[in-house]
């Protein structure tokens, strides 16, 4: 404890952005080595694999990230022939996204690796524990506190 009785490391989005970073690091060296992806084009890369085809405003609606992280990820992939973009018919300023060929195969290889790396982050909880875990990231993550100051 420090000296003014704050405790940096039980503070909770302290906490939560240590476990986040350590969970997270070996899984992105994976995806950053084998294709040379970022955080969001990976994201990206995974909501068009799961949902198929989509618009960069559905993504960012489900993957609670800003329109303009996802134009520039959509951009990389499209560049690196991991996404294929189609204009809407009706609405020019609309674009469906879907993965290529490339992209499918790069979806279903991290996607078995991110099963495989998921298995053994949680081997060190019980099922009940996993449940709990989850759960209370899900709350979390819909928590939304109104200003505080």
């Amino acid at each position: 404890m420090s000296k003014t009785g704050f405790a940096l490391e039980s503070f909770l989005p302290y906490m939560l952005n240590q476990a986040s970073e350590a969970s997270s690091l070996a899984f992105q060296n994976v995806y950053k080595g084998r294709y040379g992806m970022l955080r969001t084009e990976w994201r990206v890369l995974f909501h068009l694999g799961l949902y198929g085809s989509m618009t960069a405003s559905e993504i960012g609606e489900r993957a609670n990230l800003h329109k303009t992280k996802i134009s520039r990820a959509v951009h990389r992939l499209a560049e690196r022939r991991f996404v294929a973009r189609v204009r809407d018919g009706a609405d020019r300023r609309v674009e469906h996204l879907s993965l290529t060929s490339k992209g499918v195969k790069a979806y279903k290889d991290l996607r078995q690796t991110a099963e495989q790396y998921e298995a053994q982050l949680l081997a060190a909880f019980s099922p009940q524990e996993t449940t709990v875990l989850r759960r209370a990231l899900v709350k979390l993550a819909a928590t939304r506190p109104d200003s505080f100051t």
